[in-house]
């Protein structure tokens, strides 16, 4: 039985982050911890520092947001003691996951950035993923931060029409 709540609250992450089973960025871990009134901000902080800095998580950040993500040795930690979180904080992990199951995978699943290139142009990356196998990679070069934007910006609503044209354009006999 644990007794100490910051220890709660990091094993509650990673069973977050495992159970998602895709990076969560922090504005999601937060919302599920203070709705539920778990704990508060602050407490949240610190126990997601924590994981951090004992590579129990990852972080990366995405057009300034932070995303976490459960490593390998976070993992075997939940493993270990995943048992000690009460069957209620699971339950309310999963009601979470599967109430937001569909915004967190376009969220996660569908990414896009961009970067100076040398030169003056600007690369834009944009990814499709199912959980962490990645199923489409797009980098594009476009002269102007502006067109970078608004790339990046309707990548999300047109991800999937762009991969399912390019899958049958490459699939289609002649």
């Amino acid at each position: 039985m644990i007794t100490d709540p910051q220890v709660l609250y990091k094993l509650m992450v990673l069973y977050l982050l495992q159970q998602a089973n895709l990076p969560i960025n922090s504005e999601k871990i937060s919302e599920f911890f203070l709705s539920a009134e778990y704990t508060n901000y602050l407490s949240l902080q610190q126990a997601l520092s924590e994981l951090l800095d004992a590579h129990l998580i990852k972080s990366s950040t995405l057009r300034g947001a932070i995303r976490y993500e459960i490593t390998r040795e976070g993992e075997e930690s939940l493993g270990f003691f995943g048992e000690d979180i009460p069957e209620a904080v699971r339950e309310d992990i999963h009601a979470f996951l599967k109430a937001h199951k569909i915004r967190l995978r376009n969220e996660m699943g569908i990414t896009a950035d961009y970067r100076k290139s040398a030169g003056t142009d600007f690369d834009v990356t944009c990814e499709v993923k199912e959980g962490k196998l990645q199923l489409m990679k797009l980098t594009l070069s476009v002269p102007s931060e502006e067109q970078a934007r608004i790339i990046c910006d309707r990548w999300q609503s047109a991800s999937q029409e762009i991969y399912s044209h390019i899958m049958h354009s490459l699939l289609q006999d002649e």
